[in-house]
């Protein structure tokens, strides 16, 4: 298979002009301890991670047979998590009086999440640490998702992309006016573009991210799978 490959500094928008020429290019944490468990609301803003399903497919979720691998599902970006984070350091698995979410309230968040069994680790890992109840927390994980547009030129790939991680970056800067270069990042693993993460106050408005959050993919390139 041959691999197309893009840099940053050609700019994202010439990507989108050699796709409507149709010439065959192709084109969702630090200081503390993971796992530590706090108190809910002991955390200062958000982080939005959105997952690039089909690098997740290829890494995990094609040996797992995960059901939102399927082709049929036609997902690009699905909402990883909403985590609730401190500027130095961030909240896991924390105690909480509030009622766990049903089977039912999970899988009606299987759309955004890929499955409700992921919906249901997100709100054990981190919803509970946003001091709300699940409802609560599970509408406001589905607001942040929805607020943010995801490119729609990325969903538009058809064969493996060797792409500079600026570039999936500057295309959520262009489809989000008001999201300043400070508050996203990409990061990679497996050699892959896996997650766009984007910092949220916790009204859902933009912010910078603080240090414990930022994980920038370190790779000048990395590759992006097409969608399923």
């Amino acid at each position: 298979m041959q691999i197309k490959q893009y840099s940053a500094g050609a700019g994202w928008r010439r990507l989108g002009g050699v796709l409507a020429l149709g010439i065959g290019l192709a084109i969702g944490f630090g200081a503390g301890l993971p796992g530590q468990r706090a108190r809910a609301e002991g955390f200062d803003y958000y982080v939005l991670a959105l997952s690039w399903n089909a690098s997740w497919c290829r890494a995990e979720g094609d040996r797992r047979n995960a059901p939102q691998c399927d082709p049929r599902h036609d997902h690009g970006f699905l909402l990883h998590g909403l985590w609730p984070q401190g500027e130095d350091d961030w909240p896991e698995f924390c105690r909480s009086r509030g009622r766990d979410p049903s089977k039912r309230e999970t899988r009606a968040m299987a759309d955004i999440f890929g499955s409700g069994g992921l919906a249901w680790y997100q709100w054990k890992k981190h919803g509970r640490c946003s001091g709300m109840s699940s409802r609560d927390y599970f509408r406001l994980a589905r607001e942040a998702y929805a607020r943010v547009r995801r490119p729609e030129i990325l969903r538009r790939i058809d064969t493996d992309m060797r792409l500079d991680p600026d570039v999936v970056e500057a295309a959520f800067l262009e489809e989000n006016p008001g999201l300043d270069p400070d508050a996203i990042f990409v990061t990679c693993g497996d050699g892959l573009i896996r997650e766009v993460r984007i910092c949220l106050t916790r009204s859902l408005e933009p912010r910078a991210c603080s240090h414990s959050a930022r994980r920038d993919c370190r790779r000048s390139q990395a590759l992006l799978p097409p969608m399923r």
